[in-house]
């Protein structure tokens, strides 16, 4: 094993700013504190150097008039990867490209909010991605990412904690969840584990045998 992949092993996660809503500066504060790559899609560069954020990476397909280069002169060194391929969202061309530079995890945020369709896109999307990425979508509400088959966290009593489906998930056994489940299945759509909460402060363990599920720490 080559030296930079020990070091890949332990840097911080990177960070991509997409191009839905924003979240709270405490949030982009807390994500930023160990600074992380930055990387920005779109012309969401637009909000986030209002902001004062020091850039990394412009990544996007840059239609409607839009000058990826303007945004060299305010940011230097800035890398602009131009990616027009149609069949990915920019998010997913951001994954492709963290994983291509060696890195194993990513925390997104402006990825939820406005439009509902980038909304549910870039949430179940993440699921393409789960040996090679570990995927982290934040909000000022909620954290979203996808579950090993067994997972174990301690939480506080009455954490909220949402369990999504992506598509059908089969075998799925909780411990201290207020509404247990035992050996069961959710389908998207149909049944899903959403609005679950934490019986009492403690472990709480989450195995499912097959499927993609998400779990979502939800506040209000």
């Amino acid at each position: 094993m080559s030296s930079h992949h020990i070091v890949r092993d332990d840097q911080e996660p990177a960070l991509i700013i997409a191009n839905g809503a924003a979240c709270s500066e405490e949030l982009i504060g807390q994500l930023l504190e160990w600074s992380p790559l930055v990387v920005v899609l779109d012309s969401a560069i637009e909000r986030v150097l209002d902001l004062g954020i020091k850039v990394d990476v412009l990544l996007g397909d840059f239609d409607r008039g839009f000058n990826p280069e303007y945004y060299l002169e305010k940011q230097y060194p800035l890398e602009i990867v131009y990616t027009p391929n149609q069949d990915k969202t920019d998010l997913e061309k951001a994954f492709d490209y963290l994983i291509e530079k060696g890195h194993k995890a990513v925390n997104v945020i402006w990825a939820t909010g406005k439009r509902a369709d980038h909304t549910i896109t870039n949430i179940t999307n993440i699921v393409a991605y789960r040996n090679q990425l570990k995927i982290v979508v934040l909000d000022d509400h909620s954290k979203v990412f996808l579950l090993p088959n067994k997972y174990e966290k301690w939480y506080t009593a009455n954490t909220t904690l949402s369990l999504i489906p992506i598509g059908k998930v089969s075998g799925i056994t909780t411990k201290n969840l207020f509404y247990p489940l035992n050996n069961e299945e959710l389908t998207i759509g149909y049944r899903t584990g959403s609005s679950n909460h934490v019986s009492q402060d403690g472990i709480v363990s989450i195995e499912h045998k097959e499927g993609d599920l998400l779990l979502m720490e939800c506040w209000d």
